[in-house]
This record gives structure tokens, sequence and C-alpha cells, in this order.
């Protein structure tokens, strides 16, 4: 599916707590589903049967590239990086400012750990899965720091060790090399090296960019089994309920 879809792949087979796995077929993590083949798009409506389609993009991204709904998906939009006025929709945005790339990706994963968007959207995504469990897909533009996120704070919640949830985040690297080298490529003649090279370091994932999401909830909350709690609103025995219904 991954060679289909770009950055997609199931959350299932993780040890979790107790020695068990993540349940199959339940949590897809991907890229947006924008412009899909007619076999993409049969492969995530009958083959994976989503159920709910969670979209972590702004309105402008959105606009630019609809995602593909069908009847009686349960589309859900959770916009998480509203507060920060970072906008991701296009390649042009990442280096239109000019600024440093790498420290502005480490500033967006704080702004993911603290932010009111962030925290609100999910929140709401979250509940979503222990109150009402169906197949899931989630992403945003690349599926990689919004949807990286989610699905860390998802494997965080299973008990799945942080090794694990590593390894999970960097088979981005590998899931997008190909995506990401024909954009360089169509964009190589249209911009200088300088801005070739911001967009390349935007485009992919790095190890501290997750560190510093751990770091900065750890340093304002303590610990994860506190941020879901105090950060994200949900019920005492969130935990609990999310291993309930998803580690078999």
């Amino acid at each position: 599916m991954s060679e289909n879809i770009t950055n997609w792949r199931s959350l299932g087979g993780y040890v979790g707590a107790e020695g068990k796995k993540v349940k199959e077929g339940m949590l897809f993590r991907c890229g947006q589903l924008f412009d899909l083949t007619d076999e993409q798009k049969d492969l995530v409506q009958n083959h994976y049967q989503l159920k709910r389609l969670v979209d972590l993009r702004g309105d402008d991204e959105r606009k630019e590239y609809p995602d593909y709904v069908w009847p009686d998906l349960d589309y859900v939009i959770l916009d998480v990086l509203k507060d920060s006025g970072t906008n991701q929709a296009s390649v042009d945005e990442i280096v239109s400012a000019n600024s440093h790339v790498e420290s502005d990706m480490l500033k967006t994963y704080e702004e993911l750990a603290l932010s009111n968007s962030a925290r609100e959207g999910y929140h709401h995504f979250l509940m979503d899965l222990i109150n009402d469990p169906v197949p899931v897909a989630f992403h945003c533009f690349a599926g990689k720091d919004r949807t990286g996120v989610a699905a860390a704070l998802i494997l965080k919640s299973l008990d799945v060790s942080e090794d694990q949830i590593f390894e999970d985040y960097l088979k981005t690297i590998e899931a997008r090399k190909k995506a990401n080298q024909e954009i360089l490529d169509y964009l190589k003649d249209k911009m200088d090296p300088k801005n070739i090279k911001d967009v390349a370091i935007a485009l992919t994932v790095e190890r501290q960019y997750l560190e510093r999401y751990f770091e900065t909830v750890k340093k304002n909350y303590g610990d994860f089994d506190r941020y879901f709690v105090e950060g994200l609103d949900l019920p005492a025995d969130f935990k609990e309920q999310m291993q309930k219904i998803y580690l078999v």
C-alpha cells in the first residue's frame, strides 16, 4: 500500500502493554488523499474499509489539495496548527520567509505539544478513538509532522516503547523518498540551491524533531500520563480504554 499512497502505513503489530500487539486493520497514517487513482480509491474505501478520515491540515491546504471522500465516510477536520500561523499548503511557503527551516521545524513540534489548537485537535482525535472505534486513517500534508505526533500519541497511550515509536516515525524518510525527489526535481530550475536545500529539509523528518516534542511534553507536564489528562483533557482511564480496544 505504501507504494500506492505516499507514506501510508498501519500502526498494527507494534508491541504494547503486557506484551500485547497493536490490532491490525484499525489505525492507519498517511499523506493527503489527493488525486487518487481508481485503484487507490478502491483500496482505502473497500480493501481497508475506512470509516473515518481525520484531516489535520489547515484551510488553505484542504482547498488546494482536497481529500478523496465518499458517502458514509466520517470526514473529520482538525486543524492542529491553526494557532501557530504555520501554513504548509505549498512548498513555496516553506521557504518564502527565508527562515531557518530546521529551527522552525523544532518550534513546530513545540507548538504541536503546547498550542491550544493542537491540544484541542488531538483531544478530539483521541476521544473519537475510544468513543467510536472504527478503521481510521489520519493525515496532514506529507503525513510526517502533525501525523507523526498523532501516531506517537496513539502508541504512547498503548505503552509502545519509544524505540518502536521512533522506528515508526523514521519510516517516513524512506516512505517519502520518491515523492520528495519528484518535488525537488520539479523545483530545481525554479529556485536557487539554498531554497532547494531548505525544501529538502522541510520535506523529511529527523529524530531530533520528535525528540523535541517528547522533551516539551515532559518539561511542561512531567510525563505523558499527566499530559493525556491535564494537557489533552482526556479521561483518567483513557489509556486503559485505548489498551482494551486496540491491543490484542
